[in-house]
């Protein structure tokens, strides 16, 4: 055995190391347990901020996607009407003037009257032409009784010229008497022929069926015809109204689609809720160079002589469309310096910008001739930044009817 020798007096007793060491595990443990406790109190606090700052963030990555109203282009009508002023003219417009000089015996018809082909409207005095006619019947009876002398002359000469009666100069006097008088009548006949013409004139008659739109003339005075060197004054004015031409200066852009034979209706203030029909019967197949519009005649029927020669009628063109039109609202269009567009939604909730043609204006709807299709998606209202590729959000879509019933 070992024997025991004196203990070392710097070694701690067993008991108290076991004591030491005890007391610093549970120290860390306690350390330990209150680490663990503020990680969770601190993790506790700031796991919820990031989820509401990952929350707020999505949150806020949706509301940044505009939200906007789309719309269904609706399709046009067939057909569209343009509305174009015009000016309704008579079929046939005609001054009246006097073939014969003298003075207005009496007028028959006053402005207003309606009359008919060869209807008399007045009475000219000439008695110039009279006595001019009188005499003329006086010459050719002058002129007859001379050719009748001649005649027998010359019947006579021709018998005693086959027996040398008579001098072959006799002869041939008696032959040139005979047509020389001959010549005469016929020229007495042409003069009062000319004279009794010019006496016939003295009675004015309506060249065609129609209303007296103006008398410029009374009892009394002077008739001048012109013929020698004067000038001639309008006796009447007349016009045909049966029928009337109105003509309408229609813009270039519809020139190709203007044919004779569409339908065009008349409507006029004075005529409220009332629609006159007519037909566009002939263009000038000209473009004005100043106003570069289409000068066209549409016919309309008056009957009644509602209608008015002269007045401001709207013509309503009733003009094929050649390609599909479609209708939408003015609050889809966007004005930029790349002209007039519209936002249209791709796939993806993308929004494209696309180029549009415009045709007729109908207040709170527009018409589009070109870059639409009938399947597209329109942004109504879209926001004012709004660009290529941008996300949008879409509401469901509006119907505009109200629209396309606006093109009818």
């Amino acid at each position: 055995m070992k024997e025991a020798g004196p203990e070392n007096p710097n070694r701690e007793p067993s008991s108290l190391r076991h004591g030491f060491r005890g007391e610093a595990g549970r120290g860390v443990v306690t350390v330990l347990v209150i680490l663990v406790i503020v990680a969770a109190v601190v993790a506790a606090g700031i796991i919820p901020r990031i989820r509401a700052r990952a929350a707020l963030k999505v949150e806020t990555q949706e509301l940044a996607i505009p939200l906007v109203k789309v719309v269904h282009p609706q399709k046009g009508a067939p057909e569209q009407e343009i509305v174009l002023p015009g000016d309704m003219q008579a079929f046939i417009d005609s001054p009246i003037y006097a073939r014969t000089n003298g003075y207005l015996k009496k007028w028959y018809v006053d402005i207003g009257g309606r009359v008919k082909a060869g209807q008399l409207l007045a009475d000219i005095e000439t008695p110039e032409v009279d006595a001019q006619l009188r005499q003329a019947l006086a010459d050719l009876n002058t002129a007859e009784a001379n050719f009748a002398l001649s005649q027998i002359t010359y019947n006579r000469y021709q018998g005693l010229k086959s027996t040398d009666s008579v001098a072959k100069q006799d002869v041939d006097n008696s032959v040139g008497a005979y047509q020389a008088n001959k010549a005469m009548v016929a020229s007495a006949q042409a003069n009062v022929k000319r004279l009794q013409e010019l006496v016939s004139f003295e009675k004015v008659f309506a060249p065609f069926d129609g209303v007296i739109t103006a008398r410029e003339t009374d009892i009394g005075d002077l008739i001048d015809a012109g013929s020698n060197g004067g000038t001639a004054k309008e006796l009447f004015h007349i016009a045909a109204i049966n029928t009337l031409r109105v003509y309408v200066n229609v813009p270039q852009i519809y020139s190709a689609a203007v044919k004779p034979g569409i339908r065009a209706d008349l409507t006029l203030q004075e005529f409220p809720g009332r629609t006159f029909p007519g037909v566009l019967v002939r263009t000038s197949n000209s473009i004005d160079l100043a106003s570069r519009t289409l000068l066209v005649e549409v016919d309309v029927k008056n009957p009644t002589g509602e209608l008015l020669p002269g007045a401001y009628a709207q013509v309503h063109l009733k003009i094929p469309s050649g390609s599909p039109t479609f209708i939408l609202p003015v609050t889809t269009l966007i004005f930029r310096t790349a002209g007039m567009q519209v936002a249209l939604i791709r796939e993806g909730n993308k929004a494209e910008l696309v180029p549009i043609t415009l045709g007729r204006d109908f207040g709170t709807t527009i018409e589009v001739v070109a870059g639409l299709t009938g399947s597209d998606l329109v942004i109504d209202s879209p926001p004012d930044s709004i660009v290529n590729g941008e996300i949008v959000k879409p509401l469901a879509p509006e119907n505009s009817a109200a629209g396309s019933a606006d093109s009818k």
